[in-house]
């Protein structure tokens, strides 16, 4: 059984339809499991950090992570990076190594700036030393016939980047396009990380905590080279 993990934050209800649909995407696809979770501001503590065991202890059972925030004033939304910032434990030991990555964002305008967002995300990815799948249909809105039916309507592939109208309510909004863009992410995810996980027992990931490093590089060239990591 394949496990994608979509951990999300929302504002008004609109990137959560984002990350439902994305469910529905991988949920399709057969021998996947996938589990929902919504970061809040309730998991703040009162030293301003964010924390929420039960929500790390899956992530950490995952084999594939969806990471999905609203876009507002051109960022990823405050209470999400909050979350990636508390992911430096796992970074330390390179726990999330070679997990499957991908990120959504949400915003009202066309643009928005989403891309930043879509950065901050794949960014984080690399940091966690993860597997980033983007996007992988081609560009829908470029063409005189085009619709908000269209799929990848934003042209986007770092990441899923949807809009939603503000006044619509989150069911209805994102455009039908853009739902069916993350039902396909969905799959995506899925089905790569499927064909991933074909080869993990074979080649399993390799973590090189921060302590190791540390300790190789200073005993030198030659201590690097008697691991095949």
């Amino acid at each position: 059984m394949v496990k994608v993990a979509i951990v999300y934050s929302t504002g008004h209800g609109h990137t959560l339809t984002v990350a439902e649909h994305i469910q529905k995407g991988a949920s399709a696809f057969a021998g996947v499991q996938v589990e929902l979770m919504r970061i809040i501001p309730e998991q703040i503590g009162a030293n301003g950090r964010w924390f929420d065991g039960a929500i790390m202890e899956s992530l950490a059972a995952a084999d594939a992570i969806v990471f999905g925030a609203p876009t507002y004033m051109g960022s990823m939304h405050g209470l999400f990076k909050l979350f990636l910032e508390h992911a430096f434990a796992p970074w330390m030991g390179q726990e999330w190594k070679d997990k499957i990555g991908a990120g959504f964002t949400n915003s009202s305008s066309r643009s928005g700036d989403k891309l930043i967002a879509l950065e901050q995300l794949a960014i984080f990815g690399a940091q966690m030393n993860m597997i980033w799948v983007g996007v992988g249909d081609q560009p829908g809105g470029n063409y005189s016939a085009s619709q908000n039916s269209d799929v990848n309507l934003s042209g986007s592939w770092l990441g899923l980047a949807t809009q939603s109208i503000g006044d619509a309510a989150p069911e209805d909004s994102p455009h039908a396009g853009d739902r069916l863009t993350a039902e396909r992410f969905g799959r995506r995810v899925a089905r790569t990380t499927a064909r991933w996980m074909l080869g993990a027992q074979a080649f399993p990931a390799q973590p090189v905590s921060a302590a190791e490093t540390r300790r190789r590089n200073i005993a030198g060239v030659e201590e690097w080279r008697r691991f095949d990591d």
